[in-house]
Parts: C-alpha cells; sequence; structure tokens
C-alpha cells in the first residue's frame, strides 16, 4: 500500500507537469514578436492580402483564446497539427526526425554511459592513483567544453577521412542492406563522438562520486573486515548501493534521444529531430515547435518518472 502511494504520487506529479507544460508551449512562441508569416512580409511582391490569407489559414487571426481551445481539441484528438514550412503533419515530421535521431544519439548516450561508469567505478577503486588523477582530470577537461567546440573540432580534424555532413551518401552506388549499413554508420561516426565525449565526462565524475561515497559506509569496511575479496566488495556490495545518482544521469541522458542533441545535429547536419527544431525557429514553425518540445517534455517526464521508480525498486526508502 505504501508504495502504490508512492506510485500515485509521482504518476501525479507526472501529469501535472506535462498539463502546465501544454500551456506554456503554447503561449511560449506567442508572446515573442513576429508570427508564421512575418518572413512572407519581407518577400518582394508579397501583398498585404497575401499575407492576411495566410494568416486566416493557419488560424494566426483568431484570439489566444479561441487558439489555445482549437489546440487543446486537436491535441485530444491527438493531432498536433500541419507544419508552416512543408504542409506536412506535425506527427508524421517527428516520426521521421525522430528514426533519424534514435540511432546517432542513442549510440552516443548507451557509449557515454558505459565508458563513464566503468572509468568512474576504476578511478574510485584506485582513488589517488595515476589512472584516477588521468581519467579525472580528462573528464573534468572534456566536462568544461563546450558541445560545439569539441563537435568543430572533431569536424576539423577528421572531416577529410570520415563523412562529415547527413547521413548518408546522396551518390551512393550500393543501395543493398549492408551498403546502407555501412553508409549510415559511418556518417554516425563524428556525431557518436562527439555526444559520447560530451555525455561520458559527467557520468565518470558522478559514478566516481557516488562509489568513494558508498566505499567510506560502515557495511563496506565490515566486509572488508570480514574479508570479502575486493572485487565483490566493488561489485556486488558497493556499485549497486552507488546506482541512484547513476540512474538519475542515465534518465536525463535517455531523455536526450528524443529531444536530440541540436548542436551536434546543426554542426553535422544530420536530418534529427534537434535540427528539425532549429528550423521551426527560424521559421516561426508554431506547430512544429509546439509538437516537438511536446515530444520533449513527455519523454523527459517519462524518465524522470522511470527513474523515480527505480529508486524505489532499488531503495524502498525513498519516498519523498
Amino acid at each position: 500500500m505504501f508504495g502504490a502511494a508512492y506510485l500515485v504520487k509521482r504518476i501525479g506529479f507526472a501529469v501535472v507537469t506535462v498539463a502546465v507544460a501544454t500551456v506554456l508551449n503554447f503561449l511560449l512562441f506567442r508572446v515573442l514578436p513576429g508570427s508564421a508569416v512575418t518572413r512572407i512580409s519581407r518577400v518582394p511582391n508579397a501583398s498585404a492580402e497575401l499575407k492576411h490569407a495566410l494568416e486566416v489559414e493557419f488560424g494566426l487571426d483568431q484570439p489566444l483564446t479561441i487558439q489555445f481551445w482549437r489546440y487543446l481539441v486537436q491535441l485530444a484528438h491527438g493531432n498536433l497539427g500541419v507544419s508552416y514550412s512543408n504542409r506536412l503533419p506535425v506527427t508524421d515530421n517527428l516520426i521521421e526526425a525522430f528514426a533519424n535521431t534514435l540511432p546517432m544519439v542513442a549510440t552516443g548516450t548507451v557509449l557515454a554511459i558505459l565508458i563513464g561508469s566503468a572509468l568512474g567505478v576504476v578511478a574510485a577503486a584506485r582513488r589517488g592513483g595515476w589512472f584516477d588523477h588521468l581519467s579525472t582530470n580528462i573528464a573534468v577537461l572534456l566536462y568544461a567544453f563546450p558541445t560545439q567546440f569539441l563537435g568543430v573540432m572533431i569536424l576539423i580534424a577528421f572531416a577529410g577521412v570520415l563523412p562529415s555532413a547527413g547521413m548518408a551518401d546522396p551518390f551512393r552506388m550500393d543501395d543493398s542492406l549492408w551498403g546502407t549499413v555501412t553508409d549510415v554508420g559511418l556518417h554516425m561516426i563524428m556525431p557518436v563522438a562527439t555526444l559520447t565525449l560530451t555525455l561520458f565526462a559527467e557520468n565518470t565524475l558522478i559514478v566516481r562520486s557516488a562509489m568513494l561515497e558508498t566505499l567510506g559506509e560502515d557495511y563496506i569496511l565490515t566486509a572488508r573486515a570480514k574479508g570479502v575479496p575486493r572485487r565483490r566488495i566493488i561489485v556486488s556490495h558497493a556499485l549497486r548501493n552507488a546506482m541512484l545518482p547513476v540512474i538519475t544521469m542515465t534518465a536525463l541522458s535517455l531523455s536526450s534521444i528524443v529531444s536530440g542533441s541540436i548542436l551536434v545535429e546543426v554542426i553535422f547536419s544530420w536530418p534529427g529531430i534537434g535540427r528539425m527544431l532549429y528550423e521551426a525557429v527560424l521559421q516561426r514553425d508554431y506547430p512544429m515547435l509546439q509538437g516537438g518540445f511536446l515530444a520533449i517534455t513527455i519523454a523527459v517526464t517519462a524518465c524522470n518518472l522511470i527513474a523515480d521508480l527505480t529508486y524505489f525498486r532499488l531503495d524502498p526508502r525513498v519516498t519523498a
């Protein structure tokens, strides 16, 4: 019963978060100056009649209250609207962009978690040694670098060796499955490397800190006094109890699978959801922005909900 109450409370918080984000998601893009037809007015020979016709077509001539009600009604039916830029359903655009983002960001995230966790555990187990100092200093250095800086440096260093733009070669002659996978994999190397270097550093530092705190607990000292092997202490006792902050970082990293890395996708011209949102901002494409940010909000909320439930699974004392 206690666990059920905790579950209901966390789900309630998640629902309220999504509801508040939905309202802010609608208002955010309408308090800014200009609209989707502002760019049209700068086009030569664009008449006032054309601008008004576009405002009527997009529903921008209606009061905000009516626009918001229509938005909620369409949202209740699972309709995120139609993109102003390409006149395609927002849902279709999001699915296509998500399908492109998923393999790239998921690969970088998983590699960052695995490498960062492994380095953090080894650094904590060998605290004060050369490996601890080396891995920690490298992690701090990479963590301090902005994502765009690492991306540009990798682009400059390897642009002449690896594909540097897009996710496929438009002049590729091999249309087989293996040829397609190989081509996409080669295009994925540089953006994945950028994401991995960006994310693994914080994973390393957090895992190391959590492991050091756990290794100082009394039950670890008791296990050592009983003669339990060091490897078993680290793997079976310390690592499991140091997983809570690791799960937090993992949940936040998993949410980036949906949101993508806007900077990385723009730098490497990767046609994912991050680049799509970047272009939607430039074009003031309200439906695309609303749909994209709503999907990101739901993904982040869901990942944090899963993290909360995992907390309770690992440590039932976590009920606040």
